[in-house]
């Protein structure tokens, strides 16, 4: 492991200097890998690990549409797919990656067929940490890992075909076999992360449910809503709320920002933007700090798991699902995005915008 300061704490991070491919293919010479759903991480991974060089197998439910999903990919039945039940009893290491809800009615079809000194591993803590809710309890004669990529499935992919790699936390929740910890580093340089950096499960689910109710997605959608509504209020178009809201974020400064660092950004832009922002910002932190604090809260207390089993149990989710984006996506702001995408210079020699959106209509209307 190395020593890196973030922040001026000193933490441990693995690398590939430390922990090679060469490694972690020696570590995992004798193992099956059986990638256990095909949802938004499962098929990155599978990939990831299959142009890796490791033995690698799928499990679904042949009655669902991931199984055709599978087979459009070119995974093959009775070769390198197979159902939950016979992928876990061929298999070594089961990488549990069915969604948080979809876990508990499929834990009961490959607990039986754990094997003694198999590895259980997960991408995400909520099965584990929540096992009061979901009933995932794995039995004492395996290990149980984590390895949580800091991106969606389409980073994990698109990043190894670019040859770099994505972050990603590492834990070891059980270590029956003594072997847990190596493992856990060899499967999470497998699949292509840039580097790990350990963590626990319960530190996992609760960053992450935080991060994805807060600053990654449902602050983000929620402050910007907030800006775009006001300029609008104030006689601001469509097209102008828009770019200044999300375009200038998106499509300059947030780039500058994970390249340099949010200082690096500031010094770089006018001194009317630094004034304004340097003081406005303590603003912005008094406002919300409130907010994430009751949010940690109810994501700690399991408060927030309960809600996400309850809602996506419900056998229409699918469908209000459907409906709750539908109204994000037909929303003024989101079309006006529509349109200010395809006036992008990438898209500049498009005959037509996107299905249903009208660029002029959208700018001049609002509607």
């Amino acid at each position: 492991m190395a020593k890196m300061t973030f922040g001026g704490v000193e933490e441990n991070v693995v690398t590939r200097d430390e922990f090679s491919m060469e490694k972690a293919r020696a570590v995992l010479s004798n193992e099956v890998i059986a990638v256990l759903g095909y949802g938004v991480q499962a098929p990155a991974q599978a990939f990831n690990l299959r142009d890796n060089g490791f033995n690698v197998i799928i499990g679904l439910d042949p009655t669902r549409k991931q199984w055709q999903k599978a087979l459009k990919d070119g995974w093959v039945p009775g070769k390198n797919l197979f159902t939950f039940e016979e992928a876990t009893q061929r298999s070594t290491v089961q990488q549990f990656l069915v969604s948080d809800a979809g876990q508990v009615p499929v834990w009961p079809k490959i607990k039986p067929h754990l094997k003694k000194g198999d590895a259980l591993y997960f991408s995400h803590g909520f099965g584990i940490v929540y096992a009061d809710q979901t009933g995932i309890v794995a039995p004492e004669y395996v290990d149980v890992v984590l390895v949580a990529p800091k991106g969606s499935g389409t980073s994990v992919r698109a990043n190894f075909l670019a040859g770099t790699g994505i972050n990603s936390s590492y834990a070891v929740y059980q270590d029956y076999t003594g072997r847990a910890e190596e493992r856990t580093l060899a499967l999470g340089i497998a699949i292509g992360s840039g580097y790990l950096f350990p963590t626990t499960f319960e530190n996992e689910v609760t960053s992450d449910l935080t991060g994805e109710r807060g600053i990654l997605m449902g602050a983000l959608a929620g402050v910007m809503e907030a800006q775009y509504d006001t300029l609008r209020a104030h006689g601001h178009s469509p097209s102008e709320a828009f770019n200044e809201t999300v375009e200038e974020l998106t499509q300059s400064l947030i780039r500058l920002v994970a390249k340099n660092g949010m200082d690096w950004m500031f010094a770089n832009c006018s001194t009317t933007a630094q004034r304004g922002a340097l003081d406005w910002a303590p603003r912005f932190k008094e406002a919300v700090t409130p907010v994430f604090k009751d949010l940690y809260q109810s994501v700690a207390s399991g408060e927030e798991a309960r809600i996400t089993l309850e809602a996506n149990s419900k056998p229409d989710y699918r469908e209000n699902l459907t409906e709750e984006l539908r109204v994000m996506r037909e929303s003024e702001m989101w079309q006006a995005g529509a349109a200010v995408r395809s006036l992008r210079p990438e898209n500049w020699q498009r005959d037509s915008l996107p299905s249903g959106v009208d660029a002029r209509y959208v700018f001049e209307t609002g509607k």
